[in-house]
């Protein structure tokens, strides 16, 4: 399933590894330096300065100007919605 974060971007429920605070970024250092090598790489994607969102993925990562409690309801949407898919089939 794939969930929207905004931004015009869509992305794959699998491949979410990690969805945080944008202010978490500058208390970690270890989180600098992902995100530093990230824009590197140029594998960063979305606007930074009004960011309230980071989702960390397989490939890439993403701010997000939508915050953590919204993108975890979208992915608990899409959860249950295949869920519910599931439950359909075994009814037929």
């Amino acid at each position: 399933m794939f969930i929207h974060i905004g931004n015009d971007h869509v992305i794959r429920e699998e491949d979410v590894v990690l969805i945080i605070d944008r202010n978490m970024i500058t208390s970690s250092v270890i989180m600098e330096e992902l995100m530093d090598n990230a824009n590197v790489k140029q594998k960063v994607y979305g606007p930074s300065d009004e960011a309230k969102s980071v989702i960390i993925t397989t490939e890439q990562i993403y701010y997000s100007s939508l915050s953590v409690a919204a993108l975890e309801k979208r992915a608990g949407m899409v959860s249950t919605i295949s869920k519910l898919d599931d439950f359909v089939e075994e009814l037929e």
